[in-house]
């Protein structure tokens, strides 16, 4: 039997190399006043970004640009709007890795509104947001957060008192989404490896997830095999079309599953550490990832080898071993194998190296939710992994 789900709405969607010449007749749908959020600099070197401003300005179009650098703040937020009020955009277009997506995503959502957006971020402010937005377009040019799928954009403080929230609503979902493989083939190998296990982690994590379904196994499965398989191949060939492509599918795949079926206690400790240290998210994500699942399977297996998510746990190693009819025992030991050596191939730097102490990983794991995962970690526990990877 068949249990009960259901499945949050996705953007329209256009695939492939090339597809980013698309931008001027969907941006057209909208209006002409072009709200053009992109990252610092990567996207003007490429020559992508010329590229469409020239083609947008050619066709009538009035672009207000700005380029963002790192996970975007309630501030940053605020002033854009404020900056933009007299210009009226009647579309936002976001060209970017995630942060640059959510960025693009929280403005659109903000514009009509005129407040600050701290008032409606979850367990932060104490307004609903009414689901009013500026139409918005997502231009991924990393894979990694799906965020050109999703319905929140994560903002972050970073501080004492510091907080990584989301600004949620249904109407969030971008309205389109243009998935350009070109547009990652400069992406930088350090860039390649922290958006690709942030990818990686939230399948694994949505497919293994107490809240998963038939549907988002369906869609995880073969993503999560795609990962394996060509995360190594683009961080060494980062011209690679077939990998870059399977990369960016991935990707977005991620973000329909983790709106649909959630995410465990890594997720949960990139939101509790993320507002007390300035990390990366993706960087995070991964160099924690292989300890995250090898308590979480050793946990299953202790208490609950003949669990969903244990057979699920088997099947992925299956798919990395070839072997078949593996046992759980042996599953604990091929998984946070592969993981550990996927980790150190990217160069993911341990936690020591990202400035910061013990002390903050042992604050952070006071808070941090264990969301979906298929068994609770315990404070202990989470300590336990984060100095492991310290």
């Amino acid at each position: 039997m068949v249990k009960p789900f259901q499945i949050a709405r996705i953007p329209f969607l256009t695939f492939g190399p090339g597809s980013r010449k698309k931008v001027v007749s969907l941006t057209g749908r909208f209006g002409k006043n072009v709200l053009l959020v992109t990252g610092s600099a990567s996207l003007r070197r490429s020559g992508f970004l010329d590229e469409m401003e020239t083609a947008l300005t050619k066709e009538g179009f009035h672009l207000a640009h700005y380029s963002v650098k790192g996970e975007p703040s309630p501030s940053l937020i605020d002033q854009i709007v404020h900056d933009n009020i007299p210009f009226r955009p009647e579309v936002v277009v976001a060209i970017g890795g995630g942060s640059v997506l959510d960025t693009g995503k929280a403005i659109s959502a903000m514009l009509p509104i005129g407040e600050t957006v701290m008032h409606y971020l979850e367990g932060v402010g104490t307004k609903q947001h009414p689901g009013t937005k500026i139409p918005f377009i997502a231009m991924p040019t990393t894979a990694g957060t799906g965020s050109e799928a999703t319905k929140n954009a994560v903002l972050s403080e970073v501080g004492e008192k510091g907080f990584k929230k989301s600004l949620r609503h249904d109407n969030f979902v971008p309205d389109a989404a243009l998935l350009d493989p070109e547009l990652t083939y400069d992406c930088p190998p350090e860039i390649t490896a922290a958006s690709g296990m942030d990818c990686l982690t939230q399948l694994i994590e949505s497919y293994v997830s107490l809240a998963a379904n038939p549907f988002t196994d369906a869609l995880a499965l073969p993503a999560i095999r795609d990962v394996f398989h060509y995360l190594p191949e683009v961080y060494r060939q980062p011209r690679s079309e077939e990998g870059r492509s399977a990369m960016l599918y991935a990707a977005y795949i991620s973000g329909i599953t983790l709106a649909n079926a959630g995410l465990g206690t890594v997720h949960g400790i990139a939101s509790a550490l993320g507002g007390l240290a300035l990390i990366p998210h993706g960087i995070l994500c991964g160099t924690i990832m292989a300890e995250a699942n090898r308590i979480t399977i050793s946990k299953l297996l202790e208490n609950a080898p003949e669990s969903i998510a244990m057979k699920k746990y088997i099947q992925l190693a299956e798919l990395i071993s070839g072997e078949q009819n593996i046992s759980p025992r042996r599953c604990a030991e091929i998984l946070p194998e592969f993981l550990d050596n996927l980790t150190s191939s990217l160069q993911l730097p341990r936690l020591s190296a990202l400035g910061i102490t013990k002390e903050i990983l042992v604050s952070s794991a006071k808070s941090t939710e264990n969301k979906n995962n298929p068994v609770p970690l315990s404070e202990n526990e989470i300590s336990e992994l984060l100095l492991k990877r310290f």
